[in-house]
C-alpha cells in the first residue's frame, strides 16, 4: 500500500518538501554564478524545531546582534527563518537565501566536506549538549536490531540529518562499518513536532522516531513509547546541533559576524545561569504547547548544557570518513569549525 494510503499526514509535507526542494533546486541553479557580498548589517538566520535552538531563541527576543552591533557602530537588520532538516538548511545556505545556518553536526560535516576548497562552510558554534532519543512504540523492538522491514523511523532528514548520522554510527558499532547504513530504508523524513503526533497517536506504519528536545519528552508521555537508543550512551555528552555559515560572509561582513558571535556567547550565558528565564523565553518565542514546569523538567538537568564550544563532535567525523560518508578526513574539530568556535576546550 503506498505510504500516502497508510500515513493520512504524509501527502501534505510531501508536497511541501517537494515544493521547498523545488525551490531551493531552483535557488541553486539560479544563483551559482558569484554573488555580490552581502552587505554589513544584515544577517539571515535559519533554524529548526526544538529546545536545542533556544540559544537563537534567545538571541532573538533580547534583540542581542542588535545589541551589539550597535555597541560597535553597526545597525543590523536580522532575518529569522524556520526550516526542517539538514538537506534543505544546506541547500538555502549554499543558494545564498540565508547567512547562518542552524542543524545538526552531520549535515555541518556534510557540507564542510562539499564545499572544502571552495565556499568553505565552518561551523561557528555550538548551540549546547543535548541528549538525543531513538524511540518507538512497537513493544518488540528493544534495540536497534530488532527493527524490521516493518517498521518506520521519522527523522529530519534520510541521511544527512544528525539523527540519520548517529542511527548510522550506532548501526556501524553494532554489525560493522561495511553495514553502517542498513537501517537507512527504514527511515523517512518528518518535522519533528508531525512525527511526535504520530508517534503518541499509533496505528500507522510510523512506530518509531529520531527526536530531540522538547518533542521525545512529550511522545514519552505515552506510556507505550520508550526509549530504543540514548545518543550520550551511544557518544558521550556531545553538541548534536551547531550554527554554520561561508567563509565568504565570515569575511566580507566582520562587524555583523562579530555581533552574532558575541550575541551567542551573551544567550549562552543567560541560558545556562537562568534556566528559569530561559524556559520562558522559549515558550513565549516559539509559542510551544508546553508548561513551564515540564519544560524546566527538560532543561533543569546537569545533561542539558548551553554553550557555543563544540563537544565530543570529532568521533562523529571520523566516522563518516571512515565509511566513505565524507571525502576530507579532518585532522581535528578545527578543521571544520572557524577559529572563533574555539572558546575553552573544544572537541
Amino acid at each position: 500500500m503506498p505510504l500516502g494510503k497508510r500515513f493520512p499526514f504524509i501527502p501534505r509535507f510531501g508536497r511541501l518538501g517537494a515544493g521547498i526542494g523545488l525551490s531551493l533546486s531552483l535557488l541553486v541553479g539560479t544563483l551559482t554564478a558569484p554573488q555580490a557580498a552581502q552587505a554589513e548589517g544584515q544577517i539571515r538566520i535559519a533554524e529548526q524545531f526544538g529546545i536545542v535552538y533556544l540559544l537563537l531563541n534567545v538571541v532573538r527576543d533580547q534583540q542581542l546582534i542588535e545589541k551589539h552591533g550597535k555597541a560597535d557602530g553597526l545597525d543590523i537588520e536580522v532575518d529569522w527563518q524556520q526550516l526542517s532538516g539538514g538537506a534543505a538548511i544546506n541547500d538555502a545556505l549554499l543558494s545564498g537565501a540565508i547567512d547562518i545556518a542552524g542543524a545538526g553536526i552531520g549535515p555541518l560535516l556534510t557540507v564542510w566536506d562539499r564545499t572544502h576548497g571552495k565556499q568553505n562552510v565552518k561551523g561557528v558554534a555550538s548551540l549546547g549538549n543535548f541528549p538525543y532519543y531513538l524511540l518507538s512504540n512497537n513493544p518488540n523492538v528493544k534495540t536497534i536490531a530488532d527493527f524490521t522491514e516493518k517498521d518506520r523511523i521519522a527523522l529530519p532528514a534520510v541521511g544527512v540529518s544528525v539523527q540519520s548520522r548517529f542511527l548510522q554510527y550506532a548501526a556501524a558499532k553494532q554489525w560493522g562499518d561495511d553495514q553502517f547504513d542498513r537501517l537507512d530504508k527504514y527511515t523517512l523524513a518528518l518535522p519533528h513536532p508531525d512525527a511526535t503526533a504520530a508517534l503518541k497517536s499509533g496505528g500507522t506504519e510510523l512506530n518509531g522516531h529520531f527526536s530531540n528536545p522538547p518533542f521525545q519528552n512529550q511522545a514519552l508521555e505515552n506510556p507505550d513509547v520508550h526509549v530504543v537508543l540514548d545518543t550520550y550512551e551511544l557518544l558521550g555528552p556531545n553538541s548534536p546541533t551547531v550554527l554554520y555559515a561561508t567563509e565568504k560572509f565570515r569575511k566580507n561582513n566582520p562587524k555583523t559576524y562579530k555581533a552574532f558571535v558575541a550575541a551567542l556567547a551573551e544567550a549562552a550565558a543567560f541560558a545556562q545561569n537562568d534556566k528559569r528565564a530561559a524556559a520562558d523565553t522559549y515558550i513565549r518565542v516559539t509559542g510551544a504547547k508546553i508548561s513551564r514546569e515540564d519544560l524546566l523538567k527538560i532543561i533543569d538537568n546537569e545533561q542539558f548544557q548551553f554553550s557555543v564550544t563544540p563537544t565530543n563532535t570529532y568521533p562523529l567525523a571520523e566516522f563518516l570518513h571512515r565509511v566513505g560518508a565524507i571525502k576530507n578526513k579532518p585532522a581535528s574539530w578545527q578543521d571544520y569549525f572557524f577559529e572563533d568556535a574555539a572558546i575553552g576546550q573544544g572537541s
